[in-house]
């Protein structure tokens, strides 16, 4: 296989070196068949899905005439996948793509650990690329090892290439079904071979997969966002435990693993997922909206505006407002241009905080009790940064609404989340946490108001909940065994 990666192994700072106080996004998975130069739709998908990774991204393609071609590259898509010296070397009408922000692994920018991972099987080649995270990868690596496997990368994903590797099935559709039977955690897979293109959900359907068409081609994408940057039809989500097969025009459905409860992360309705996606047959800007009806029910204030920690906090700030009747405002107007590369981070720098990103709009909010909605709060650092600003800018009340429970547990299926301790949720009660950040009032969203929003009527089924909310509830569908083996505590049966 061709690999055009860029093989400088260089450290690269965060994507956003000042908003350290949001669970990163996992990855984000694209793929294409049946369409001339396929690589080029699948880096409009992965423009379009750039908010779930932006530390590197790579897309593996394949054409009869020149085989298996890959480009990897640290940074954004629009930076390295639009320009036309690379697209040029990755013909053909199959492609998969992957965007990364880095959950299991190197911590740092290594271009081996750039998904899609290729591995060449004596009946072809084949690349995956994964969304999720591996709970027993450790495990299985250090089985694998021992067998004679030599690892490239960091990465959890590469088990599955050499578990597929030990396989002893006919074709390489059935080899990574024997591979994944051996993995847990969450994955959401798109793979390829020389002429097919193959889509994986695991049995809880943890991570997202839907199914779109265009023309006389098939698409996979993590978000049915990325299915619009293209024009093409969402047809369906994949299902909990299917695996779909493409090729020939032709889509083939299987459910090969053993049946679970569905346990779909509820955080992609509050945080992750684009706001212009549809989960569920519902509009994440809905959901999002009426999770801050349901705030604004379970949490009133008197106050005299509404204001969005932008912009993940807008749709639900919109709701608290329109379901209070206080006037919604742009109270903090957010600088669009912040990138990557505008300034070396040095001390000073980051001692101004968020106002690099993020200033108050000082004539709206001055003499003004002023009600703060955002998704969530982690370290609290941000939040405690947000409320000195208004405070500076003169506003006489500051009061918090989080458009989520407390979120008091890591993540380990796909989710970058600080060590427990780090979370202040972990160690403070809600009015523990409001002292610490020295607010007039912190009021979280309860985790069956959550529910609600969502579109459960009832709320949270205490013997059997239908997502997986482990991140607010320390109740995790999939025992994290390599956790566990490292020394995390579950929580206690209650």
């Amino acid at each position: 296989m061709s690999d055009t990666s860029s093989a400088a192994a260089k450290s690269l700072p965060p994507a956003h070196p000042f908003d350290d106080d949001k669970l990163k996004e996992e990855c984000g998975v694209f793929g294409v068949i049946g369409l001339a130069e396929a690589a080029n739709f699948v880096a409009l998908g992965l423009h379009a899905l750039q908010h779930r990774g932006q530390e590197a991204g790579g897309i593996v393609c394949h054409d009869p005439e020149h085989g298996f071609n890959s480009a990897r590259r640290f940074g954004y898509v629009r930076d390295n996948f639009t320009k036309t010296s690379v697209m040029e070397t990755l013909p053909g009408p199959l492609a998969i793509g992957h965007v990364r922000y880095s959950t299991a692994g190197s911590k740092g920018a290594v271009i081996r650990d750039v998904q899609p991972f290729f591995g060449e099987f004596s009946m072809g080649g084949a690349a995956i690329a994964h969304n999720g995270n591996i709970t027993n990868a450790d495990a299985l690596r250090k089985e694998l090892i021992e067998r004679g496997s030599i690892f490239q990368s960091s990465s959890d994903s590469e088990c599955i290439i050499h578990l597929m590797a030990r396989s002893l099935q006919r074709n390489i559709p059935e080899r990574m079904e024997d591979a994944l039977r051996r993995v847990e955690g969450a994955f959401s897979v798109v793979a390829m071979t020389r002429t097919k293109l193959m889509g994986v959900r695991d049995p809880h359907g943890v991570r997202p997969l839907v199914l779109g068409r265009l023309g006389d081609g098939w698409v996979l994408s993590s978000e049915s966002c990325a299915l619009d940057i293209i024009g093409a039809e969402l047809v369906r989500e994949i299902e909990p435990g299917e695996m779909v097969v493409i090729s020939d025009g032709k889509v083939e459905s299987s459910f090969p693993f053993r049946p679970r409860p569905s346990k779909f992360c509820i955080f992609e309705h509050v945080y992750f997922s684009r706001p212009d996606s549809i989960i569920g047959g519902k509009s994440v800007y809905e959901t999002r909206r009426q999770i801050g009806v349901e705030l604004a029910r379970e949490n009133p204030v008197d106050a005299d505006m509404v204001c969005p920690v932008p912009d993940s906090g807008t749709p639900a700030a919109i709701g608290y407002s329109q379901e209070s009747g206080i006037p919604y405002a742009m109270g903090i107007i957010r600088n669009q241009y912040m990138g990557r590369t505008f300034i070396e981070p040095t001390e000073q720098i980051r001692d101004m905080g968020v106002r690099l990103k993020l200033n108050v709009n000082r004539a709206l909010i001055k003499g003004k009790r002023v009600i703060l909605v955002d998704d969530s709060v982690v370290r609290g650092t941000t939040t405690r940064k947000i409320k000195d600003m208004f405070l500076d800018a003169g506003a006489a009340e500051v009061h918090f609404r989080i458009a989520s429970p407390p979120t008091a547990w890591p993540c380990f299926y796909g989710v970058d989340t600080p060590e427990r301790e780090k979370l202040l949720a972990a160690t403070m009660s809600e009015d523990e946490m409001c002292e610490h950040l020295k607010v007039d009032s912190l009021k979280f969203i309860s985790l069956d108001g959550l529910y609600r929003a969502v579109g459960e009527a009832t709320g949270r089924k205490k013997d059997c909940p239908q997502y997986c909310d482990a991140c607010f509830s320390g109740e995790y569908p999939v025992t994290p065994s390599d956790q566990v083996e490292k020394g995390f505590e579950l929580k206690a049966a209650e």
